[in-house]
């Protein structure tokens, strides 16, 4: 499709104030609108060629903006449901028997240490000391959800550092490791 006319995108523009004001009093987030706003503007330039009349525009414009708020919304409704649903996942996990923790890969540790440190702190905080997923979001100041996304992400790289250490001694659950010193990757 054409741009608007100059006309219209004038008009768009000369109006920048008004809609982001719209989009602030929906979003309660300055910076959210901005970005908002400025998509919007690209997919004016993409979509609005068939637009001739200026007083159109910015209704067109303004359904526009209610629909990007719409989506959103739906995004971050679904966003949240999935780390509602992961939290629930992580504080619902089984802790193998006691008797095999002195036969998990001792490289766990040592690569844990490797991790960005707030992934070595989450393993070690939920996985060796045993806290509460609760207990360390209070300790961090963040959400139970965004504490269970970190760990997660953490149990994740040290998965990946294992696999990367180990070879196939990651494939079969590092029970009875034989692995001597890491493996170099390339």
């Amino acid at each position: 499709m054409d741009a608007p006319t100059p006309e219209v995108a004038e008009r768009l523009v000369d109006s920048h104030r008004a809609f982001l004001a719209f989009l602030e009093r929906r979003l309660g987030d300055r910076a959210l609108a901005e970005d908002i706003l400025q998509d919007a503007f690209v997919k004016s330039i993409e979509r609005g060629g068939e637009l001739r009349d200026d007083e159109a525009a910015a209704a067109w414009f303004y359904r526009m903006l209610r629909n990007a708020v719409i989506d959103h919304e739906r995004r971050d409704s679904a966003r949240n449901r999935a780390l509602e649903v992961l939290a629930r996942e992580l504080r619902d996990a089984v802790e193998p028997p006691h008797e095999l923790h002195g036969a998990i890969c001792g490289c766990i540790a040592r690569l844990a240490a490797t991790l960005k440190p707030e992934y070595a702190s989450a393993i070690q905080r939920v996985e060796v000391d045993g806290t509460s997923m609760q207990t360390f979001a209070d300790e961090n100041n963040i959400t139970a959800n965004n504490a269970a996304v970190r760990v997660f992400r953490a149990r994740e790289a040290l998965r990946k550092q294992v696999r990367a250490s180990c070879g196939t001694c990651a494939e079969h659950g590092c029970i009875e490791c034989s692995c001597a010193s890491p493996r170099r990757t390339s």
